[in-house]
């Protein structure tokens, strides 16, 4: 992820814009930009190669070890705004929902880097702030569950609904 550029960055986004909101990249990929699966809302799947050209995907291509988290299209815009996921801070979502920039000494141009799991945390944060509303007391205290589903791949709404099933 340290190794995407914002230019490949803003073609996965305009794949996004037309085919789908969500993005998962692929680990195997050969090459220095990864394969990458758009899902849309009526959860359609349409994976690309490094190039953006359409893809037919190996059974495993995206799933568990061999795929990234699930980043949503605002995600993508922040890190492509940051400078792309390259290696220089952190930016991550608070818990009051304000984001808090951390910048380190600085490599490769001086863009600001997105870890995964600060990617995970804005995602957890989104979908709870946009369904509280609907979720049950208590959801908070199974923060770290719901981050470690989505590490392995769970979308939010996937990881939140498997904890409800199991706590609620």
């Amino acid at each position: 992820m340290d190794s995407l550029t914002t230019a490949y960055l803003k073609e996965v986004m305009g794949k996004m814009e037309v085919y789908g909101d969500r993005v998962q990249f692929g680990l195997t990929s050969p090459g220095p930009c990864p394969y990458y699966q758009l899902t849309n809302s009526a959860e359609k799947k349409m994976a690309f190669d490094s190039n953006s050209h359409l893809l037919h995907p190996k059974e495993d291509e995206f799933v568990g070890p061999n795929a990234t988290p699930v980043f949503t299209l605002e995600q993508i815009k922040t890190a492509i705004a940051a400078g792309g996921f390259r290696s220089v801070g952190v930016t991550r979502v608070s818990s009051a929902g304000g984001r808090v920039v951390s910048r380190s000494g600085g490599t490769r141009g001086g863009a600001v880097a997105m870890k995964a799991k600060d990617l995970i945390d804005a995602a957890r944060y989104d979908y709870f702030r946009n369904n509280r509303a609907t979720l049950p007391d208590g959801i908070g205290e199974h923060t770290a569950e719901i981050t470690d589903l989505m590490l392995k791949g769970s979308s939010a709404e996937d990881a939140f609904g498997e904890v409800v099933k199991r706590h609620f």
